[in-house]
């Protein structure tokens, strides 16, 4: 029995050094990254841009916005914020019966669109029937 516990504690100590290394690595790994004009954010919320690293005193110079300058314990910046990419779109997607639904709602049997003239009519007509 008292082995079978010695043999437990022994897993549950590897599994916290074996954590506590792949941490280190992920961290190395992050701060490797660092350089000027870098998008990052810190451990409490801030995201801003490296404008310069200390690594004599670990400490990085972040811009929050234009003009501002916060410098921080190069541990505290925790994340690297990728751009995010917006992929471009030539024309908004319709779907193919889209005129279908604007002629269900004006109550017209044809495909032919309102005018904003009779957009405008029919609304305050609406609005006059619901006083």
């Amino acid at each position: 029995m008292s082995i079978l516990l010695f043999v437990m504690l022994g897993v549950f100590i590897f599994m916290m050094f074996r954590r506590n290394k792949k941490t280190q690595q992920q961290q190395a790994e992050l701060q490797s990254k660092f350089g000027p004009g870098v998008d990052v954010m810190t451990s409490f919320g801030l995201f801003g841009r490296i404008v310069d690293i200390d690594d004599e005193e670990n400490k990085v110079t972040l811009e929050l916005s234009p003009g501002n300058l916060a410098t921080v314990h190069r541990q505290a910046v925790t994340k690297i914020i990728e751009p995010v990419v917006v992929p471009e779109a030539d024309a908004p997607a319709v779907p193919d019966d889209a005129s279908s639904l604007t002629a269900q709602e004006t109550g017209s049997a044809g495909s032919t669109a309102e005018t904003p003239d009779e957009t405008l009519k029919r609304l305050n007509d609406e609005g006059k029937k619901d006083n």
